[in-house]
């Protein structure tokens, strides 16, 4: 059985999420706190052998104009160390918006703020995965 990973990067956490063996639904898995680039690494390589992971979509912040800006480029820096690490197709997803989207999301679930900021990450890496999935479906 294989399955997809959806990766939310950010400056102090990585938001993490799987689809099921069906590559239909995606689940929020965790959410990896930041420390150095050797540990993060370790911790997505774990769970690309946990759940037999054979592609991975990392959310790509664009710019409104798409343009690609600073965090744009952290992560095209994150996804070419990760290349050196791992032999699986990592595939760039568009993830405008989808932070708010998150958040709406949680806001209606009637999530508190301090909680909200616990899961947005896995929520967020979610929706990346979800959208995925999506289209390759249609």
């Amino acid at each position: 059985m294989e399955r997809i990973m959806g990766l939310d990067v950010g400056d102090k956490t990585i938001g993490v999420a799987i689809s099921d063996p069906l590559l239909l639904t995606a689940q929020g898995l965790k959410t990896i706190r930041r420390e150095s680039y050797k540990k993060d690494m370790k911790q997505i390589e774990d769970i690309i052998r946990e759940y037999n992971i054979t592609k991975i979509v990392v959310g790509f912040p664009k710019n409104m104009n798409n343009t690609v800006g600073p965090q744009g480029e952290k992560v095209l820096e994150f996804v070419d160390k990760l290349k050196k690490r791992v032999n699986i197709e990592i595939i760039l997803e568009d993830e405008r918006l989808t932070t708010v989207a998150a958040e709406r999301i949680l806001i209606e679930g009637d999530m508190g703020r301090k909680n909200r900021k616990k899961v947005i990450d896995k929520v967020a890496a979610t929706y990346i995965l979800q959208t995925y999935l999506d289209k390759r479906r249609r």
